[in-house]
């Protein structure tokens, strides 16, 4: 990590159909501290549309970007076309070794674990999908922030805001993550108690798992094929 006179450099990988609030939450509790500088990182300078129709606009591209301390992966459905887009790979593995922390939310883990970075680490990703780890090397884990080492991953899109303070917390403290919380108000008191697979009604769980089928599907295809060929596991 940086000495107390250098900035911490977050560089957060941009694609095409990313969940914008895997981004933009995270994106805002990183912005906070004067300590750290974040980028948005793309093959090119031009807007990038979420899935939702968000234009996020980068900041550096892959080619002309310092390796940074802080290497952060969104997830969303693009994330398919992520894993298999080999400049981006390519900028990851090399970003992965050197970071001090390598960091995703929601199916952004895929990405990593699609550039070789979690084999045999703990991880976690969206419900939907989080047993998919496996196909590439990772071990598996159903809850909301898991870290393994230098390795900090977050669950589905939400559980990027408490992926962020307990990076801020490693960053600069427990005191600053909480100043931070503080700041953005961020005491959940969600209107239904249904948000995990574990408080959901099983009706509730069985329509959204019908309705992300065919996605579901084409992930894990495409973890077994890299799995295999990519990263030579079985």
């Amino acid at each position: 990590m940086p000495n107390q006179d250098q900035k911490i450099r977050v560089g957060m990988v941009l694609f095409p159909n990313l969940t914008q609030l895997d981004l933009t939450g995270p994106h805002e509790v990183l912005s906070f501290p004067p300590n750290i500088d974040v980028d948005l990182l793309w093959h090119r300078i031009e807007p990038v549309a979420s899935i939702s129709g968000l234009v996020l606009m980068p900041t550096a591209t892959f080619d002309d970007y310092e390796l940074p301390d802080v290497l952060f992966i969104p997830g969303g459905p693009g994330q398919l076309q992520a894993m298999d887009d080999a400049p981006l790979i390519d900028f990851v593995k090399r970003a992965g070794n050197e970071a001090t922390y390598i960091t995703s939310v929601c199916t952004g883990s895929l990405v990593l674990a699609a550039a070789g970075l979690l084999i045999g680490k703990r991880a976690t990703s969206h419900w939907s999908v989080v047993d998919q780890l496996a196909l590439m090397g990772a071990e598996p884990v159903r809850e909301r922030v898991v870290e393994d080492g230098n390795i900090i991953t977050g669950a589905g899109v939400t559980a990027g805001i408490d992926f962020a303070l307990t990076l801020i917390a490693r960053l600069n403290g427990e005191q600053a993550a909480k100043a931070i919380q503080l700041g953005i108000e961020y005491d959940p008191d969600p209107p239904f108690n249904g948000g995990s697979i574990e408080t959901a009604d099983p009706e509730m769980v069985a329509l959204q798992t019908e309705r992300g089928a065919d996605l579901a599907t084409r992930r894990r295809e495409a973890a077994t094929r890299i799995g295999r060929e990519r990263l030579g596991l079985e």
